[in-house]
């Protein structure tokens, strides 16, 4: 009843009144998606650009979502995975980061993945981020590429990993987006950083950032995950080990992450 309530109200009162979090259990995308109000993409780009310059140039030590710490918080299962996945390839990870931003998740690891054989880390993104990844980060392990599959056709070397980090949940469509994956049969699949509803039930929610990272809201689903699971087995991969993440807020759920490996 008070998840009615609250999307009953308004959007710029539903704004208006609520603080960061998540809220409201919506019937479809687009009715969060009256809730929410977006963001401004060039200003999210140049907050992520300046604090992740500051890593990449020694300035700082860690970025996430634009905010900088002064220690890395370590996702240890996901690094893990990319060590395990690199040493069954006779140490070569040839990486998709889909939604990678400005390469946050390959700038936290970069300590451990100097020390393998190859490293090829390929970020998908908008392409506002890949024109300022291209002109700012990349180097010769780190590319950036609009698609999936232009990121396949103009690699050199074969994918033997897509990682997906709190990335499923910002998708309308994910299984649309999953399935796009399959078809291109890759050895590996990380998720980390996914919500899934403790009922059940798939949850769709309003987020509203936190003012003092940017100011944006957006809708975010939350999976059930049985359903989750049986999308990727039906598709011919098998789970190798679940884990948990590192996200807390404020609904019921659990984030997780999984390693998926295709059959043989």
């Amino acid at each position: 009843m008070k998840q009615k309530i609250i999307q009953a109200l308004p959007p710029k009162l539903f704004l208006a009144i609520k603080k960061w979090g998540w809220y409201g259990d919506f019937p479809d995308w687009e009715s969060a998606k009256k809730h929410t109000k977006g963001y401004d993409d060039g200003t999210i780009l140049d907050k992520v650009k300046n604090s992740l310059l500051k890593v990449k140039n020694g300035q700082a030590v860690y970025e996430r979502d634009s905010v900088l710490f002064d220690k890395i918080e370590y996702s240890w299962e996901v690094l893990a995975g990319l060590m395990w996945i690199a040493a069954k390839n006779k140490g070569a990870l040839n990486l998709i980061d889909f939604g990678g931003s400005l390469g946050s998740t390959y700038f936290q690891n970069k300590y451990f993945l100097d020390f393998l054989d190859s490293v090829s880390w390929n970020i998908v993104e908008q392409e506002n981020f890949v024109e300022e990844g291209v002109n700012s980060f990349e180097d010769d392990r780190l590319k950036f590429y609009n698609s999936i599959e232009e990121c396949i056709v103009n690699n050199s070397q074969t994918i033997n990993c897509i990682l997906l980090s709190c990335v499923l949940p910002y998708i309308e469509h994910p299984f649309e987006l999953l399935n796009t994956i399959f078809k291109y049969k890759i050895q590996y699949i990380i998720v980390d950083r996914t919500g899934f509803t403790l009922n059940g039930k798939t949850r769709i929610t309003a987020q509203i950032v936190p003012a003092k990272i940017y100011d944006a809201s957006y809708p975010c689903r939350f999976f059930n995950e049985e359903d989750f699971i049986d999308v990727f087995e039906k598709n011919g991969y098998e789970q190798i080990v679940c884990f948990p993440a590192l996200d807390k807020i404020n609904i019921p759920s659990e984030y997780k992450g999984f390693i998926f490996k295709l059959k043989s």
